[in-house]
């Protein structure tokens, strides 16, 4: 289901994950260049088959500061590290066709030098939709399960009530995880079924799933206040590796900060049982503009 919403947002933030998409990271080359590649960039996205997410360190490079962005925070838990990777743009491209988004993506990386060099290109994809809509990760769980819908996922999602070219744009947080499939694949189904907390074959939450369960980790009505996100994670592979690339948009960076320490076991010590077949290997937050005459809004930049 697609959320609606008049808010000027990026379209792409709220409709479902893509059948194909490709993650496209940026560093800044040559900060003096930056305000013209910025004003390639804002005409080069229409918020759907691409969206553009800002890093920290690319709002600061440019003199501006964005009420509510900060850094990925590393967090070391009992047993576990989470690793901040921290990245100035971010271009999200979403379609159907892996070629189509092969030849986006160059026009992108020459629209943008030399200010910004590419760094790396994550490819990923949408794998078998579950029993809600919602894409599974390359273990067969379906991701976003309990992500909000209509009116509460606008309002979970979106900023509103801080005025022009801050009002309908969202926060982000980006991991890439890395699973062990042969951890994976040594556990027997029950077993599996209770990393998560839910059964894989019709998605049911357990009644009896142990607190290290993923869905007991990350419930989230259950922190104060409530840390509802919207989840758009998309499976990833790269030769041999794969995963998934965990994504989270929210009208602040809370949701997800709140429910990764709990996971690490920050709060009482109990690390959430997923990370017994999958690793984060990056981690970044982003600012994702509103759109405005449909074309970016990054006035909120060049006060």
């Amino acid at each position: 289901m697609t959320n609606r919403t008049t808010l000027p947002a990026q379209a792409g933030i709220l409709e479902p994950v893509p059948a194909v998409g490709r993650y496209i990271l940026f560093s800044v080359a040559q900060r003096a260049m930056l305000p013209a590649a910025l004003d390639r960039l804002a005409q080069a996205v229409n918020g759907e088959s691409v969206v553009a997410r800002l890093g920290p360190g690319l709002v600061a490079a440019l003199g501006a500061t964005v009420p509510g962005l900060r850094e990925f925070a590393a967090l070391a838990g009992p047993g576990v590290e989470v690793p901040s990777t921290p990245t100035a743009l971010l271009c999200w491209l979403r379609g159907s066709d892996p070629g189509d988004l092969v030849h986006l993506a160059r026009a992108l990386e020459h629209a943008l030098l030399p200010a910004l060099q590419l760094d790396r290109v994550v490819d990923a994809f949408c794998h078998r939709r579950g029993p809600n809509g919602n894409g599974r990760d390359l273990t067969g769980f379906e991701d976003g399960t309990e992500n909000p819908v209509g009116d509460a996922a606008v309002a979970a999602t979106l900023v509103q009530g801080q005025g022009p070219g801050l009002d309908g744009a969202s926060f982000l947080a980006l991991q890439q995880w890395r699973h062990d499939f042969a951890a994976f694949e040594a556990m027997t189904p029950a077993a599996q079924d209770a990393m998560i907390g839910r059964r894989r074959g019709d998605n049911e939450e357990l009644d009896d799933a142990p607190a290290s369960a993923h869905v007991k980790r990350t419930a989230q009505e259950s922190f104060s206040p409530e840390a509802f996100v919207s989840r758009r994670s998309m499976p990833w592979t790269d030769g041999r590796e794969a995963g998934l690339m965990f994504a989270a948009f929210g009208c602040s960076l809370h949701g997800f900060e709140v429910q990764m320490r709990r996971m690490a076991g920050l709060e009482d010590g109990i690390v959430d049982a997923l990370f017994s077949i999958s690793k984060p290997i990056s981690g970044a937050t982003f600012w994702c503009p509103p759109m405005d005459a449909g074309r970016l809004d990054l006035r909120a930049l060049m006060k």
